[in-house]
Parts: structure tokens; sequence; C-alpha cells
């Protein structure tokens, strides 16, 4: 499959895990360490690359359901999606896995699932994740 590509971000990393990252226009900055539980210094105002995937993912998966919501002509009165991004041990060294939950207002059930169902669809981070990643999906109407 190919993409036409309309948009790229460049980041550059250095010193890994325990280093500094930022794109190249400068707008993102963010010192990185191991937190304490996996083993690392878990040093004070620094963090991890599965913050940084989770904060992206949580945005382009809003962006999604939103965008599938204003093609099927439902409005939520509120939206609000949280990514919480876990790192652990795979049988092939470490691998992720991402819990999903929408909490959607001013829909019904059946259409606050829709959306939110319709948005992992749509969502090129759940795209890219899809057979790779372990990844959990909870909408919950408020």
């Amino acid at each position: 499959m190919s993409v036409e590509v309309l948009y790229t971000a460049h980041a550059v990393a250095s010193g890994g895990r325990n280093g500094h990252t930022e794109t190249r226009d400068g707008l993102v900055k963010a010192d990185l360490s191991v937190p304490k539980a996996m083993g690392g210094p878990g040093k004070p105002g620094t963090t991890t690359p599965e913050d940084l995937f989770a904060a992206g993912y949580a945005a382009c998966f809003a962006g999604a359901v939103d965008y599938v919501a204003t093609q099927a002509k439902l409005k939520p009165t509120s939206l609000e999606i949280e990514v919480a991004v876990g790192i652990g041990k795979d049988p092939t060294g470490f691998g992720l896995k991402v819990d999903i939950t929408a909490w959607v207002s001013g829909l019904s059930e059946a259409d606050a699932q829709k959306i939110v169902e319709g948005g992992h669809q749509f969502c090129p981070y759940s795209k890219a994740t899809r057979g790779n990643v372990e990844v959990g999906l909870k909408t919950i109407v408020v």
C-alpha cells in the first residue's frame, strides 16, 4: 500500500532512553529517563518514549473519532481519549501494550461505540499497531 505523504514530522534523539529527543522545528523537546520500575534512574522532570507515543496516539485517535462522528452526522457534546502505553517483557525481548479509553457524552451507547470503533479503524496509529501491538478499546458514555 502506498501513502501519498501530506506532512512529514522529523525528530532526533541522542542518548537513547536516558537522553534527549526533539523535533527538528524545536516545538517538542523532552529529556528522557528510564523509569525506576524498569531499573532506570527515573530522573525527575523527564519522560519516556511511551509517554510521547501515548500523547501522539491519543491526539490522533481523538481526531479520527471526531472525523468518523462528523461523517456519520453524530455530534458528541464531549469526547476525551486516554491512551495508556505499557512496555514490558515479551518472548522477543520487550513489547508494547496499548489501552484506549474513550469518554463520550451526548450520544447513545450504540452511537458512541460506533464512532469510537470507526475511529479505531480510521486512525493511522491504530492502523500502524494493528497486528503488531495488543490494543484494548473501551467506550464509556458519560
